[in-house]
């Protein structure tokens, strides 16, 4: 557990990285420090998985995760950030989908332990 202490503007703090499926049930987590980056992460989530789509935020939006996602034969559905110089358009409407996660992470931190 003290490994996944980062220091960030806050103080001392951690991120919690998840992978969930279609109906927003959680399968795989990563515990990291505050500091560390979203993108890092991907790929051990991701690791071993088979689905159609990827749905993600900008966090995850990288050359190599994108090529990562294609090596394993599914869909990167990731918005691109607003510094990439070719913008790469992604489904909007299987985007709403990962509204999921946010819930699911919203229903974790109303859980004061897990909080």
């Amino acid at each position: 557990m003290c490994q996944a202490l980062g220091r960030s503007r806050g103080g001392l703090t951690t991120k919690l990285h998840m992978l969930c499926d279609a109906l927003g049930r959680p399968l795989k987590m990563h515990l990291t420090g505050g500091h560390c980056n979203d993108c890092t992460q991907a790929e051990t989530l991701l690791e071993g998985q088979r689905a159609q789509a990827v749905i993600a935020d900008k966090g995850y939006d990288s050359n190599a995760i994108r090529a990562f996602i294609a090596k394993a034969k599914m869909k990167a559905v990731i918005p691109s950030r607003c510094h990439r110089k070719q913008q790469i358009p992604h489904d909007k409407k299987l985007y709403k989908q990962r509204n999921r996660i946010e819930r699911l992470f919203g229903t974790l931190k109303q859980n004061r332990r897990i909080a």
